[in-house]
């Protein structure tokens, strides 16, 4: 098992490296385009969809993301976008929590599939976006997430004792969450140093957020650490719902491409909102 994740993980960084360090955002749009479509199918077989109708979500995604790009959002999307994106994240990721897992088949199938197909579309346009916007923005992204969930692994290995959601993921505390937290606060202070230090030509998340001050950078990014936590929690209440371990087999030791996205479908609109508001 741990042989076949960390080829897995060898062929996934050979693919999208380059594509990330391309000096275009394109290859990466691309590739990541492909991926939104299988986590749409993903998103269709979880919720009960045979495969023909999932294979038909899937393609749903990529023509919603192509679309998209025609119309040049990932240059200039709507100012509200991204403000409507992250209020819906907000109220609805609190709103489907506090159900549990018992109540999600409550809501209507067509309404599951909606909510999916619209929150993966918009995580694969703010990545877009913010690659448009530079690689170092990007990353800053992606490593703030990433820095949230080691941090919070071995902080809640270490200190763990309260759980956080015992019938969603039963291995997740308050003590993980916090740990996460300060894991990306840490992340912050090197990556804006980095930034001043070597005269970065593109400003990272957290370059834009020091720019306003601790009134802005602290509780940004506390808040970005923990809908991080609401993504992962709303993937892990959807997989418990349909009784499925992983999202799907397409990613052999890792499971399926939601499992590996999940944190990062809140926190990428999420984040392009905060910056939006920081630069007004």
């Amino acid at each position: 098992m741990l042989k076949q994740r960390i080829l897995t993980a060898l062929v996934l960084l050979a693919v999208l490296l380059p594509a990330l360090f391309y000096p275009s955002f394109v290859p990466l749009a691309v590739l990541t385009l492909v991926l939104i479509a299988a986590g749409c199918w993903e998103w269709g077989r979880l919720n009960g969809l045979a495969q023909g109708p999932a294979l038909a979500l899937g393609a749903l995604g990529a023509l919603l993301c192509a679309t998209s790009w025609w119309a040049g959002w990932i240059l200039a999307a709507p100012p509200w976008l991204w403000t409507l994106a992250g209020a819906a994240w907000v109220v609805l990721g609190g709103w489907l929590l506090a159900r549990g897992v018992g109540r999600w088949q409550e809501v209507a199938r067509g309404l599951r599939l909606l909510g999916g197909l619209l929150a993966l579309w918009l995580a694969w346009l703010a990545m877009a976006r913010a690659r448009a916007l530079g690689i170092n923005f990007l990353l800053s992204l992606l490593c703030l997430v990433w820095a949230a969930d080691i941090f919070a692994y071995f902080a809640g290995r270490t200190f763990g004792r309260r759980k956080l959601a015992p019938a969603i993921s039963p291995g997740k505390s308050w003590e993980g969450v916090f740990g996460g937290m300060a894991g990306v606060l840490v992340l912050a202070l090197l990556w804006a140093w980095a930034d001043t230090h070597w005269q970065a030509s593109v400003p990272s998340l957290y370059s834009v957020l020091a720019a306003r001050g601790p009134l802005w950078w602290l509780p940004a990014l506390l808040f970005l650490a923990v809908m991080s936590v609401v993504g992962d929690l709303v993937e892990s209440l959807v997989k418990r719902s349909a009784g499925a371990k992983d999202s799907s087999g397409l990613l052999p030791g890792h499971g399926g491409v939601l499992d590996r996205i999940d944190a990062l479908l809140p926190t990428l609109p999420l984040a392009l909102m905060i910056t939006e508001f920081a630069q007004a």
